[in-house]
C-alpha cells in the first residue's frame, strides 16, 4: 500500500513537472524580446515579429536620426518608419496564458505544510497566518475567526497592528482598514463598510477608470495611426515632387545644353563667315602688296641708273599713293563685318524665354484670390473703400441701407466671394489696426447678438488681436500663439477638400503660425472685425 502511495505521489509530481514546462514553454514565446517579460500590447512588424507597443516604439525613436528602421530581432531594414499594427490575437493568448496561471505560480506562493515537497497553495489563513493547499485546505477549521483569503505572502498586513485582529471593516472617512475594536474606538461613529464590500466599490471605481483609461488609450493609438499615416502620405508626396522637381530639372539642364549648343553653332558660324571674309581680303592685300613690292624695285633701278634718257624716256607711274584707292581698302577692311551680338542674344533670349514658359506650365504658381468686401454685410460704423478692399472703423454711423446680411452688434464685414472648391489664399494688412480678427466663416452665421462675433460659434475660424495677445479663435476656444513675431501683414490658406485653414505671418521669412482641420459643410466667406483703424485686403 505504501508503495502503491509512493508511485502516486510521484506521478502526481512527474504530471506537475511536465505541465510547468510546458507552461515555461509558452511563457518563453510570450516574451518580449526587449524587454523579456510578458507582451504589454502586443503590436507585429512587417517582418512579423511581435514586441510590446512601448518597447518597440522607444526603439524606433532611437533609429529616426539614422533613415533607416530596423528590427532588433531580424534586423529587417525600413526606409520609413514602421507602422505598429496591434496584434489582437496575440493579446487575447497573452491574456488566456495569464488566466489559466494558478496565481500561487506567480507569486510563488506554497502551502506552509507540505514541508516535503512545494505544493501550490489554494488559500490562506490570515487568523494562522498559514497557506494551505487542496488537501490541508480540507481539514483545516471552518469557524468564523479563521478567516480564508487568496493566497498572499502579507498575512501580517491583514492584522490590525494595535489590536491584532484581523482587519475586517474600512473607514471611509479615515480611508483606513480597521479591526471590530477599532470600530468600536478610535472610529466610533464614523461611516464603516465591511472590508469586502468597500473593497468590491473599489474595484468597480478602478474597473471604470480602467475603462476611461483603455478608452484614451485607443483613442491615442488612433491618433498615433492617423499621424503615422499622415507622416506616411507626407513622405509618399515628398517622395513624388522629389521625382518631378528631379526630372524637372533634369529636362531643364537638357533644353539649356541644347540652347548652348544652337547658340555657340551660330557663334561659330558667324566667326567662320567673318574669317573668310578676312582671309579673302587679305588675299587680296597680299597680292597688291606683292605688285607694289615689284613697282618699288623697278622705281629703285630708274633712280640707281645714270643715263637721263633712259629715264625720262620711262612711262610715268602717276601717284602711286593714290587716296582713294586707299580709302577703298580701308572701306573693305570695314565691310568684313563683325559678330552679330543682337542676333546671338535674340536666339539666346527666345530660348530661354521657351525654358521659362514651359517651366510656368509645368509648376502651379497659384495666385492670390481677388476678395472685395460686401458692403451688404457691413456693420453701420464700418467704412468700406471705393474699391471694396478696406475696411475702416468710423465713429459715424454710414447710414448703410437695411438688409438682413448685415451685422447687427459687432463691428464686421465678409466677402462678396464665396470659396465652395478648390486651394486659395488671400492677404491682410492689419498694421493699422489695434484690435483686429481676420478669418473665414460660413453665410449662415448670425448676424445679431453675441454669437454672431466672428470666432465666437461652430461657423468661424479666426485668428485675433485683442489686448496684445494673438490667439486663433473657433467656437469660443484659442488657442494662443507668441507675441514675438511680427503680424503686420497675414495670409489665410484654404484647401476646401482637404478640410484644411492655414495661417501665415508675412514676415522674413514667412512663418507658418498654425493649420486648422475641419470638415467644411458651406462655402466660406472671408470675415474681417475692426476695433478702430483699418484693414486693407492686399493679395
Amino acid at each position: 500500500m505504501h508503495t502503491l502511495v509512493s508511485e502516486c505521489q510521484r506521478n502526481f509530481h512527474f504530471s506537475l513537472l511536465l505541465s510547468a514546462m510546458a507552461s515555461a514553454d509558452l511563457r518563453q514565446e510570450l516574451n518580449c524580446s526587449i524587454c523579456l517579460n510578458l507582451y504589454i500590447d502586443p503590436v507585429t512588424l512587417r517582418c512579423g515579429h511581435n514586441f510590446c507597443w512601448v518597447c518597440i516604439d522607444r526603439v524606433l525613436e532611437t533609429q529616426e536620426g539614422s533613415g533607416v528602421y530596423t528590427c532588433p530581432e531580424c534586423r529587417a531594414e525600413c526606409q520609413e518608419h514602421p507602422a505598429l499594427q496591434r496584434n489582437i490575437t496575440l493579446c487575447n493568448i497573452v491574456g488566456m496564458f495569464l488566466s489559466t496561471q494558478p496565481d500561487q505560480e506567480e507569486t510563488g506562493i506554497f502551502c506552509t505544510y507540505c514541508i516535503h515537497s512545494p505544493v501550490p497553495a489554494a488559500k490562506s489563513c490570515l487568523h494562522c497566518e498559514a497557506s494551505l493547499c487542496d488537501n490541508h485546505l480540507r481539514v483545516h477549521s471552518k469557524s468564523a475567526e479563521h478567516v480564508l483569503s487568496d493566497p498572499t505572502t502579507s498575512l501580517g498586513n491583514r492584522k490590525c497592528s494595535i489590536h491584532k485582529k484581523i482587519l475586517e471593516y474600512y473607514c471611509t472617512e479615515d480611508a483606513a482598514c480597521i479591526c471590530v475594536y477599532c470600530s468600536a474606538g478610535e472610529h466610533r461613529g464614523h461611516k464603516v463598510e465591511i472590508l469586502d464590500e468597500a473593497f468590491e466599490k473599489k474595484k468597480k471605481k478602478l474597473r471604470n477608470v480602467l475603462q476611461k483609461l483603455t478608452t484614451k488609450r485607443e483613442e491615442t493609438e488612433k491618433q498615433v495611426q492617423r499621424l503615422q499615416e499622415r507622416r506616411r502620405e507626407d513622405q509618399e508626396k515628398a517622395a513624388g515632387v522629389t521625382k518631378r522637381v528631379t526630372a524637372l530639372f533634369r529636362d531643364i539642364r537638357r533644353q539649356l545644353e541644347n540652347l548652348e549648343r544652337r547658340v555657340l553653332s551660330e557663334i561659330s558660324r558667324q566667326e567662320e563667315s567673318v574669317s573668310l571674309s578676312v582671309s579673302n581680303l587679305i588675299q587680296q592685300l597680299e597680292i597688291k602688296k606683292d605688285e607694289l613690292s615689284r613697282k618699288m624695285r623697278h622705281i629703285e633701278e630708274l633712280c640707281n641708273m645714270s643715263d637721263p634718257v633712259t629715264v625720262l624716256q620711262e612711262p610715268d607711274t602717276g601717284d602711286l599713293c593714290d587716296t582713294e584707292d586707299r580709302e577703298r581698302h580701308d572701306d573693305q577692311v570695314h565691310g568684313v563685318g563683325d559678330l552679330n551680338v543682337g542676333l546671338i542674344s535674340g536666339k539666346l533670349h527666345t530660348g530661354l524665354s521657351v525654358i521659362i514658359r514651359g517651366i510656368k506650365i509645368w509648376v502651379y504658381v497659384q495666385e492670390p484670390t481677388d476678395m472685395l468686401l460686401d458692403v451688404n454685410t457691413a456693420h453701420r460704423h464700418i467704412h468700406i473703400s471705393g474699391n471694396k478692399k478696406t475696411a475702416s472703423w468710423s465713429a459715424i454711423s454710414q447710414k448703410h441701407q437695411k438688409t438682413p446680411e448685415r451685422f447687427r452688434k459687432y463691428h464686421q464685414v465678409l466677402s462678396t466671394r464665396r470659396l465652395s472648391s478648390g486651394r486659395h489664399y488671400w492677404e491682410v494688412d492689419v498694421s493699422k489696426s489695434v484690435w483686429w480678427m481676420v478669418g473665414m466663416c460660413y453665410p449662415s452665421i448670425v448676424r445679431r447678438g453675441s454669437k454672431s462675433v466672428i470666432g465666437n460659434n461652430n461657423k468661424s475660424w479666426v485668428f485675433s488681436r485683442h489686448n496684445n495677445r494673438y490667439s486663433l479663435i473657433h467656437d469660443s476656444k484659442s488657442i494662443w500663439l507668441p507675441n514675438n513675431l511680427p503680424y503686420d501683414r497675414m495670409r489665410i490658406c484654404l484647401d476646401y477638400e482637404a478640410g484644411q485653414m492655414s495661417f501665415y505671418s508675412l514676415c522674413d521669412p514667412i512663418r507658418h503660425l498654425h493649420t486648422i482641420t475641419a470638415t467644411f459643410t458651406e462655402p466660406l466667406h472671408a470675415a474681417l472685425w475692426v476695433g478702430r483703424g483699418c484693414i486693407m485686403i492686399t493679395g
